[in-house]
């Protein structure tokens, strides 16, 4: 039998610590992320970041303060150096896919210049596609060591998806679908999201798969006129989401859109799901599964995940 060491670890990264809970390496977690929150184990680790944007803030204001900040060439996140040289990590997990989402691969080299007093490896993830999630999971299970926790994960990511797919086999019937990804200004989802789209049975619009999200205007919205509307603002749950809601009926025309005429809009937690290139990626196929084809899909995930929002 090979013995693993364990090794300290700071995840810098909801969808990391998410990971690597997943493979079975909670124990091994020494510090995390304010945006790491699940799961609910990993709660009373130390929090090494924080964002410097005022929390409360509606959806206008954050964008402000962000691209504010961003155009200063500066971060939007503080890592708490001192915390983490008494953590004594070996490991730190990170991200190079977006500045604004979560702390970035330059933040931490740049906090931990001449910080630690041992070496320390650096992990940083850059998802695009959905395909690069899974690869991520397999590279951090490889990484630590834990190469067939990696490989059942993944293994069982398949069977789900691919449960899905026999079931959509000869469906043909595919309704457009526009994924809001923030309320002000107005994103669509990119990266993977209009992959899972596309699995769960949808036809994404105004949107391309492994590119970033991009602005639109309420005008894109009303030339598609989606069968379908999701919203699902990055890192808002659904009560979050409810605040804000009045940005998208008070746009002139949205009574008239398909979507609405037909009662099919919903919203779903952006924050636990779809945003995060973690494990629940999974979940999160599902939900869009249970959301464009309810007649066949009936996950349990409606009033948690996803709820219907009668407009």
């Amino acid at each position: 039998m090979i013995l693993i060491p364990e090794r300290r670890i700071v995840s810098l990264l909801p969808a990391a610590t998410e990971i690597i809970c997943a493979l079975g390496l909670e124990h091994q977690l020494v510090g995390r992320s304010h945006e790491c929150d699940y799961p609910p184990g990993i709660s009373n680790l130390p929090i090494c970041s924080s964002a410097k944007f005022l929390s409360g803030s509606n959806s206008a204001q954050i964008d402000r303060q962000v691209k504010e900040i961003l155009s200063e060439s500066l971060s939007i996140y503080t890592i708490d150096r001192d915390l983490i040289k008494s953590l004594a990590p070996e490991v730190i997990i990170t991200q190079a896919q977006c500045d604004v989402c979560a702390v970035s691969l330059k933040d931490v080299e740049t906090a931990l210049a001449d910080l630690l007093d041992k070496e320390c490896q650096l992990i940083s993830l850059q998802p695009n596609g959905l395909d690069d999630v899974y690869r991520d999971i397999r590279m951090i299970a490889n990484q630590l060591g834990v190469e067939n926790a990696g490989k059942e994960l993944l293994e069982l990511s398949d069977e789900r998806i691919n449960i899905i797919r026999h079931k959509l086999k000869f469906i043909t019937e595919k309704p457009t679908v526009a994924c809001i990804e923030w309320l002000s200004p107005l994103m669509i989802a990119g990266n993977w999201t209009p992959e899972i789209v596309e699995i769960a049975g949808g036809l994404p619009v105004l949107t391309e798969a492994g590119k970033h999200s991009s602005y639109i205007n309420f005008q894109d919205i009303l030339q598609a006129d989606p069968d379908i509307i999701l919203i699902m603002p990055c890192g808002f749950s659904i009560q979050r989401t409810l605040q804000e809601i009045r940005l998208m009926l008070d746009m002139p025309g949205w009574a008239d859109l398909k979507a609405v005429k037909s009662q099919r809009v919903y919203i779903a937690d952006g924050n636990q799901y779809f945003n995060r290139s973690g494990p629940r990626i999974t979940d999160s196929i599902e939900i869009m599964a249970e959301i464009i084809n309810p007649k066949q899909f009936i996950f349990g995930y409606q009033g948690n995940g996803w709820v219907h929002f009668n407009v």
